[in-house]
């Protein structure tokens, strides 16, 4: 890598931990090709991003961002994950670092608020913002449905009534 290929990494890396919600560190101990298109394919899944960048590069990169607490955490083979999404990165590199023991989860952060191993996978345990919209939806549509349920409850008891007066008038 010139100088000029590792300013664009840089400044690629800069805009990254400007744009997202969290960042995932990992430490990759020998993993594979295979294993390595496989966990970037998990993300991508998942809605991040995966990438293996060189520790001094991504330092230079945390610099007047809100990520800077994870300096210390940027020694030895480490991978960056991150999403937009709070829970996603963090997710997929729990689910995927359960499957495979060359992939350990070193911490991250979500903002200014460094987290460490645990706080990671408690992140990755919490429902995705989807899932949030989802009860959400549900909770404000339940209400609704069960109001229309009343509403019509009387008048089909009114129906039924009448129904059986017609039933006993014919018979």
């Amino acid at each position: 890598m010139d100088r000029s290929q590792k300013a664009d990494a840089v400044a690629q890396l800069n805009a990254v931990f400007n744009e997202v919600s969290v960042v995932v560190v990992t430490r990759n101990l020998g993993m594979t090709v295979a294993q390595s298109t496989d966990l970037r394919n998990k993300m991508r899944d998942a809605g991040a991003s995966y990438k293996v960048a060189k520790n001094r590069l991504a330092k230079l990169a945390l610099k007047d961002t809100d990520y800077v607490g994870l300096d210390d955490m940027l020694t030895g083979p480490v991978g960056l994950a991150w999403s937009t999404d709070p829970v996603a990165a963090a997710k997929a590199a729990v689910d995927f670092a359960k499957s495979n023991d060359k992939l350990e989860i070193v911490g991250g952060s979500m903002g200014a608020v460094v987290l460490d191993e645990a706080g990671i996978k408690a992140l990755a345990s919490m429902p995705s913002l989807d899932e949030l919209r989802g009860k959400l939806v549900g909770l404000i549509n339940a209400p609704a449905t069960k109001i229309a349920q009343v509403v019509t409850a009387p008048a089909a008891k009114v129906a039924r009534v009448f129904g059986a007066y017609a039933a006993k008038d014919a018979a």
